[in-house]
Formats: C-alpha cells, sequence, structure tokens
C-alpha cells in the first residue's frame, strides 16, 4: 500500500483559484532566541530591537521583534501552499506593519489569491496573493501582497480565471504608524542609537551610500531561510537545483531584503521601525560568495497625522552584489545596471 496520496508536492499553477483563501500552517511562537539567530545573520544595530531598556525608555513595554523577521515568519507560513513551486519570486505591494510583536507573540497567516497570469511559454504563471499574519488573540500584525512565479505541473493544462490586480504604488502617511507607540521622544538617547541625525536632518533627493559590504556565505542563507520554515525547494536541495538554470541553490530574496536593511544602519541609524513596503522589485538573483553592497534615496518625508513625537520617510534601498554603491548604481536608461539584486521601496519612522 503506497503512502504517496499522504504527502503533498505543493500547488502548481493551474491549483489556483482567484478568490480562494488557504489557512497556512504551522503557527509559530517566536522567541528572544529568534531574534538573536537573526541578529547573528544581519548583523543589525538598530536600538529599539537591541536593547529592553532603551525600548522601554522610549514608550515600549520592552523591545520588539524587528519588522522584517516578523515579514519573513509569516511569509514562511505562506510558503508550503504558494510557492513551494516557485520559480522565483517577483515583488511585493501594500505592505503595512499593523501592530508590534514581541517574544512569545504566536504568529499564523491566512492568503487570498487575488491575481492569476499565466506565462506565454506555458510553463509557468504570476500569482499574485495577499497574505495577513494576526497573533495569539486574531489581531493582525502584517498584510501585504505578493506576486510570485510559479511552475505548471503540465503545460496544456486549462487555466481557470485570469487577472491581474490593481496595486497601489505607495501607501499614505496616513495609512502607517499603527505598529509604533506613542513615544518619549525626549528619553530618545542619540548617542546610543548610534546617530545624532533624526527626521529633520534627511531632505527629500538625498542620496546615502551605507558603505559596508557584507558577503553571504551557503550556510547563512540556508540557515536562514530555514528560521522562517521557508520550504521552497530553490533554497536547499542542490540535487535538483544543479540540474536547473543557474546550477546552484537560489537565496531567499528576504534575505536580500534583510541585509540591505542591515546595512543601512550605516547613514539611517534611528530609522527604528519600518512601517510599511510600498512596492519592491528582485532585480536579479544572489547566491553565496557574493558581497552585498547598498545604497538609499530619500523619496519623502511626511508628518504622522495627530503625531509630534515621530515622522515619516519614505526610503528606497538599492542593493548590488560585488559592487560598492559610492557612484550609487542604479539604471542605464531602462535597464538596471547589472550589478542591482533588489529595489525596495518603504516607509520608516525615525523620531523628530
Amino acid at each position: 500500500m503506497s503512502g504517496k496520496a499522504k504527502t503533498s508536492a505543493g500547488n502548481f499553477f493551474e491549483d489556483f483559484r482567484l478568490g480562494e483563501v488557504i489557512r497556512h500552517a504551522t503557527p509559530r511562537t517566536v522567541r528572544s532566541a529568534d531574534a538573536a539567530l537573526y541578529t547573528a545573520l544581519y548583523g543589525s544595530r538598530f536600538a529599539v530591537q537591541s536593547s529592553d531598556a532603551f525600548a522601554q525608555a522610549i514608550g515600549y513595554p520592552k523591545s520588539p521583534i524587528d519588522d522584517l523577521l516578523v515579514f519573513h515568519i509569516v511569509f514562511g507560513k505562506t510558503v508550503p501552499d504558494i510557492s513551494l513551486n516557485a520559480v522565483a519570486n517577483l515583488g511585493y505591494a501594500d505592505c503595512r506593519f499593523l501592530q508590534p510583536v514581541f517574544p512569545s507573540d504566536t504568529l499564523s497567516a491566512n492568503s487570498e489569491i487575488i491575481g492569476l497570469k499565466e506565462n506565454s511559454n506555458k510553463q509557468t504563471g504570476v500569482v499574485y496573493v495577499r497574505s495577513r499574519g494576526v497573533n495569539q488573540n486574531g489581531e493582525a500584525v502584517l498584510d501585504y501582497v505578493r506576486w510570485v512565479m510559479v511552475r505548471k505541473r503540465e503545460a496544456a493544462a486549462a487555466i481557470a480565471e485570469e487577472k491581474v490586480p490593481q496595486l497601489p504604488s505607495t501607501l499614505n502617511a496616513d495609512a502607517i504608524g499603527a505598529a509604533c507607540p506613542r513615544l518619549r521622544a525626549s528619553a530618545y538617547d542619540r548617542v546610543l542609537a548610534g546617530s545624532p541625525h533624526v527626521w529633520s536632518g534627511y531632505s527629500v533627493g538625498e542620496k546615502i551610500d551605507h558603505v559596508d559590504g557584507m558577503t553571504v556565505e551557503e550556510a547563512e542563507h540556508q540557515l536562514a531561510t530555514r528560521l522562517y520554515q521557508n520550504t521552497a525547494k530553490v533554497h536547499f536541495n542542490q540535487f535538483s537545483e544543479g540540474q536547473g538554470r543557474f546550477g546552484r541553490r537560489l537565496i531567499y530574496g528576504g534575505h536580500v531584503i534583510s541585509l540591505a536593511r542591515a546595512l543601512s544602519f550605516n547613514g539611517l541609524a534611528n530609522a527604528f521601525h519600518v512601517a510599511a513596503i510600498n512596492g519592491g522589485r528582485h532585480v536579479a538573483p544572489l547566491f553565496a560568495g557574493q558581497t552585498v553592497f547598498a545604497w538609499s534615496e530619500i523619496l519623502d518625508r511626511a508628518e504622522i497625522p495627530g503625531r509630534n513625537d515621530v515622522g515619516a520617510l519614505r526610503v528606497r534601498t538599492i542593493a548590488t552584489k560585488d559592487r560598492a554603491c559610492a557612484d550609487f548604481p542604479e539604471k542605464s536608461g531602462k535597464e538596471y545596471d547589472p550589478a542591482v539584486i533588489l529595489d525596495l521601496d518603504y516607509w520608516v519612522l525615525m523620531p523628530r
């Protein structure tokens, strides 16, 4: 008797239906150990996420879990159902962090299929999905849209109704900031935080080279992806990926986002909270042995309605591989510089 029916090969593109809602396994209790391992992988130094004493002084009950660790854990819940058979994760939009997460909180996730588009090669299609992470009380902590290219099981398979959703290019300042409690700004110690520059010290159009680089090792990116319980085959299985188009395992795109965010501390040290992600694109793949650099541009500066403790900066961060960013590599005409791997547009909060 075969037990094959008890296992899952994951969903292929033709399995998805518009409007379908999926509840994902497995709930995950976030521990201080998870935060420590996250720091070990990326070296993030933002004071609010590093120190209970610092966080409590400005108004948090204790140090919150890093926003991107929350994102990756919720993302990881969705992978077995959405992107186990993915070719690549393509982009993000309309991402809001809705309330802080602390050690001992338990996160779970659900997703709605909001768009489907078969590719012309008939081998793959793009799935648009809105995912929401909730805590143990059923309160939403994160809501975001992503789109991912997924293999078809059979090229000739009939496709259900197709639709490409309309997504906002940016979130307004009045739609962000819910995950940040009202701060005692006078208690915010800029020396301990690592920089004298706060919200008023940044100008629209300003560009910042984050200077430092970080080389990615094979074990690191696999350990990180396991930390998020992300089971996508392209990150782990060298037996199959060695026969694929790259000949090696592909680094999870979220790993690049976290590397760029950690590198941005040098220049944006007081940007302690990622409030929203307006949009993002994984421009090119990254592989172990390559070194990540980053630079940022300030796209906008906004007040948060009803608050004078923090202000919002809209930041565009570009990450590159094996290329320093002193000359701010971006695009040549319509094409990206060959070194660019990530283009991320997001809102951060800073004390005023």
